[in-house]
């Protein structure tokens, strides 16, 4: 039950790095919430599957770091790789 909790957590974080990176315009509005949920549950199963108890503090700070980690990568990263991908589309239109 408590993965749930980390899940939405986790997505809660995505958002907020979503309305705080500028550049949002260039990615859905589900992207960043929904890749930082993913993280998360990705880590939580990990480590639960490792042994670790969901008592434990650790479990939450590594889950959550990791939707943090992938919600400012991916928040960062993806205007610039959208506008290099919109040039180059604009350009191969422009020749045809």
């Amino acid at each position: 039950m408590q993965i749930l909790y980390a899940i939405a957590i986790g997505a809660v974080i995505g958002v907020i790095v979503r309305y705080t990176i500028p550049g949002r315009r260039s990615h859905g509005m589900a992207l960043v919430p929904g890749a930082a949920a993913a993280a998360t549950a990705a880590a939580w199963a990990i480590l639960a599957w490792l042994g670790w108890d969901w008592s434990v503090g650790w479990i939450w700070v590594i889950s959550l770091g990791a939707a943090l980690a992938v919600a400012l990568v991916l928040a960062l990263v993806t205007p610039g790789a959208r506008q290099r991908a919109d040039a180059a589309f604009f350009d191969r239109a422009k020749r045809a």
